[in-house]
């Protein structure tokens, strides 16, 4: 840990590693009770439109890059701020030619409708509503 970094720089990384854990482990519970995985090999039969999956498409990866960031502010390195622009490069390319065709191909018109209400990677300020058949 490098100690000249300010300690409220330190403190704000403990806290954006805890902020980043809540949606990645509550994304996974949901994933579960929808009866899958978030893993492509085990999806889930419906599309996960519940939980931080109302505020943001994308709430684990979202919260591994949030962890990692509170990661280099609470260790004071820099290089791991790179590290989390790689993870994030590396993550929406993985969605965005994976992911995203992938669940359209799946889902059609119920997630052109999600993809349309909810950015992916930039959460909303109010949660989304889906329609009670998405649900």
């Amino acid at each position: 840990m490098d100690h000249s970094w300010p300690l409220w720089v330190r403190v704000a990384g403990a806290f954006l590693v805890l902020v980043g854990l809540v949606p990645l482990v509550h994304a996974f519970v949901r994933f579960a009770r929808a009866g899958g995985t978030p893993a492509p090999v085990a999806p889930p039969e419906h599309l996960v439109v519940t939980g931080p999956n109302r505020w943001v498409r994308n709430p684990m990866y979202v919260g591994v890059v949030t962890m990692v960031v509170g990661q280099a502010l609470l260790l004071g390195r820099a290089s791991l701020l790179v590290y989390a622009l790689a993870v994030w490069v590396a993550t929406a390319a993985f969605v965005r030619w994976y992911e995203e065709p992938t669940l359209a191909a799946a889902h059609g018109a119920e997630y052109a409708a999600y993809r349309a209400a909810v950015p992916a990677w930039r959460p909303r300020l109010r949660p989304w509503d889906p329609p009670r058949s998405a649900a």
